[in-house]
C-alpha cells in the first residue's frame, strides 16, 4: 500500500470538464500515490478541496504516450475510466509543457487514448470501442447480447441498455428527464447482483435526432454535473437503436459534449471543454 505523507505540501490543480470537477496531482517524480483515506479527505466538499474525482498524473505506460493517469472516486475507490478527466489531464499536460497543442496520446487504466487539441479550452479524446457483450460490461444473468435487458429492481421491471466504455454503464431512456427517479434507481442498480462491479447509471431523453439530455449517477460518487464516459455510453446505446445520429450533442447539467461514432466497429470520440479553476497546496 502506498500512503501520501500528510506533513508534506502536495501541489494540486482544481479543474472541471462541463462541471465534472477534479483535483489533479502530479506523481511523475517519485511521489507516493494517495491512499483511499487521503483521497476522501481531499475530495470532501466542506473540509477538503472538493471534487468528484481525484486524478493522478503518472509516467507513461506505453511508448507512444506522454503520460498516464489514474482516477480515484471521491470515496477513495479507484475507477477504470473518466472521459471528462481525460480532457482535463490533456489540458494540464499542455499547460505544463509535456504535451503539444496538436495530437498526442495519454494512457488511462482502460488503455491508450488519442487526444486532439482543439483550442486551449477544448479537446477531443478517442475513448476506444464500446463493448456490448454482457461478460465485458460485466452484466450477469444474460448469456447473449441484447439491445435491451429486463432487470427487476425493488419489484419494478426496468428496460436498460448496458455497455462498457472501460467502465460499466446502464442506460435507461426516459420520456422526461426532469422527473427521472435517478436518486432512487441509481443506488439500487449499483447494488444489484446483475452488476458485480457496480455500474454507472444514466437516464437519457432524446430531444432531436442529434441532441439528447442526460443525467448520470456514478459509482463511488453519486450524481455528477457531467460524465464523459456516461455520455459516450448513452450515445452509442441510442445510436445502435437508431434513436440518435452518429454525431450527436449530449447535454448534461454542467454543459454539453459532442459524441461521434462512425460505425459499430469504430472508436467513440468525445469532444468538450476542460477548464482550470485554481492551483494550490494541500497541507492537511
Amino acid at each position: 500500500m502506498t500512503v501520501a505523507v500528510a506533513s508534506q505540501a502536495l501541489r494540486f490543480s482544481k479543474m472541471h470538464g462541463a462541471g465534472n470537477d477534479f483535483v489533479v496531482i502530479d506523481l511523475r517524480h517519485g511521489q507516493p500515490a494517495p491512499d483511499a483515506a487521503l483521497v476522501a479527505r481531499m475530495a470532501h466538499r466542506h473540509t477538503g478541496i472538493g471534487c468528484d474525482q481525484l486524478l493522478t498524473i503518472e509516467p507513461a505506460l506505453s511508448p507512444a504516450a506522454v503520460a498516464s493517469y489514474r482516477i480515484w472516486n471521491n470515496d477513495g475507490s479507484l475507477a477504470g475510466q473518466c472521459g471528462n478527466g481525460a480532457r482535463c489531464v490533456a489540458a494540464w499536460l499542455v499547460r505544463e509543457g509535456s504535451a503539444p497543442r496538436a495530437d498526442f496520446i495519454i494512457d488511462s487504466p482502460a488503455g491508450e487514448h488519442a487526444v486532439r487539441w482543439i483550442d486551449d479550452g477544448h479537446f477531443e479524446v478517442d475513448m476506444g470501442a464500446p463493448r456490448f457483450a454482457p461478460g465485458r460490461v460485466p452484466l450477469l444473468g444474460f448469456p447473449h447480447e441484447r439491445d435491451e435487458y429486463l432487470v427487476s429492481v425493488a419489484g419494478e421491471s426496468l428496460r436498460l441498455g448496458a455497455v462498457s466504455m472501460g467502465n460499466p454503464h446502464a442506460v435507461l431512456e426516459v420520456g422526461l428527464l426532469d422527473t427521472a427517479p435517478l436518486e432512487r434507481i441509481g443506488p439500487l442498480l449499483q447494488q444489484h447482483p446483475s452488476f458485480p462491479e457496480s455500474v454507472n447509471v444514466g437516464f437519457v431523453q432524446v430531444l432531436a435526432p442529434d441532441h439528447a439530455r442526460l443525467r448520470v449517477y456514478e459509482r463511488g460518487v453519486g450524481e455528477t454535473l457531467a460524465c464523459g464516459s456516461g455520455a459516450c455510453a448513452a450515445a452509442v446505446v441510442l445510436m445502435r437503436r437508431g434513436r440518435l445520429a452518429r454525431r450527436a450533442r449530449i447535454e448534461l447539467p454542467g454543459g454539453s459534449l459532442q459524441i461521434s461514432w462512425e460505425d459499430d466497429a469504430a472508436p467513440v470520440k468525445m469532444a468538450g471543454p476542460a477548464a482550470f479553476v485554481f492551483d494550490g497546496e494541500w497541507i492537511g
